[in-house]
């Protein structure tokens, strides 16, 4: 781990021209690029910056070159100061911490200590451009049908498309069917066969298994999650990316999303409510243009005629006062 850490230092001694900002992380994270550049350049790469996920690990630690250069003239003095550390984060944290830096968090940093299916927590991702994913091939495939190599491809090819919506979620309301959509752009869409409120949805569902072996009390994760109740409301119909492309208006982005297996359950009971269980295709819409700001989510329009097995969502920005719920 002293060895990783210390890889800083010998980066920096190869004094290349133009260095912003020293970035370290595992080779089984995968990073997207034009989100952690447009992330890092609202920052001034002069001054001292340390950011990471909320639990560090291969998912990237990032420094300001002043920063890093400062690390790497006392890189062998840390090292001999704290022998016993034994992670390379750890290591490289408390070194910094002793230069005067501090550690700032990242949204879009993730370090996916997860088991199995994590597609509950890709579907509710933070309001925050993703940067990176951690352990990535420690999880099940995140599309069905797809080994994680094609897993992995497919949904770069989305990112590919436009980094900046990546898994951001969005959510609208179908009024006359009593219906909620939830769009993780580039990923999936669910939909629940009642009203529901975007404080609630934005807790990932609990499809996936703690890292190591489930502590005996909770809290079990960093988040909030939603139990993944057998309740026909609370229950969404799943659909997953299909494919990119073919809108007419050459300022939309068409995604396409396909039913991925049946729910087998009945209708949400509440009066009012209409199964939707007819419903196998659904068509995204979003601006072309690139969101530059992340201070609130996008909003929707939903078009859909009753009996119809298709369904179009039309994101755009929220009006003034707007309640999602």
């Amino acid at each position: 781990m002293a060895r990783m850490v210390h890889g800083i230092k010998e980066l920096i001694d190869e004094q290349h021209e133009g260095v912003r900002w020293v970035i370290m992380g595992d080779d089984d994270s995968i990073f997207f690029l034009e989100n952690l550049v447009d992330v890092l350049g609202k920052y001034d790469h002069n001054k001292y910056y340390y950011f990471g996920g909320q639990s560090f690990g291969g998912a990237g630690i990032i420094m300001s070159f002043p920063l890093a250069k400062a690390l790497a003239q006392d890189m062998e003095s840390c090292l001999r100061r704290y022998p016993y550390l034994r992670s390379a984060d750890l290591i490289a944290m408390t070194c910094i911490v002793d230069l005067g830096g501090s550690f700032i968090p990242l949204k879009g940093l993730h370090q996916i200590d997860l088991r199995g299916d994590i597609s509950g927590f890709l579907s509710s991702h933070p309001k925050d451009p993703l940067i990176s994913l951690h352990h990535f091939d420690a999880g099940s495939p995140i599309f069905p049908s797809m080994d994680r190599i094609q897993s992995t491809k497919h949904l770069m090819k989305a990112a590919k498309i436009d980094n900046s919506r990546i898994l951001q979620q969005t959510i609208c309301h179908h009024r006359l069917s009593n219906w909620t959509f939830s769009v993780s752009w580039g990923y999936s869409v669910h939909i629940y066969e009642k009203i529901m409120p975007r404080s609630h949805l934005i807790k990932p569902i609990e499809t996936f298994d703690t890292w190591s072996g489930r502590p005996e009390n909770p809290p079990f994760y960093m988040f909030n999650t939603r139990s993944r109740a057998i309740d026909s409301c609370e229950t969404p119909h799943i659909f997953y990316l299909k494919s990119i492309g073919g809108a007419q208006n050459k300022n939309e982005i068409m995604t396409t999303y396909s039913r991925s297996v049946v729910r087998k359950l009945q209708g949400c009971p509440i009066d009012g409510n209409h199964p939707a269980n007819y419903v196998n295709k659904i068509q995204v819409y979003s601006p072309r243009k690139k969101r530059a700001e992340m201070g609130r989510c996008e909003c929707c329009d939903i078009i859909h005629t009753t009996g119809s097995n298709k369904a179009q969502v039309k994101l755009r920005e929220c009006f003034t006062n707007e309640k999602i719920a």
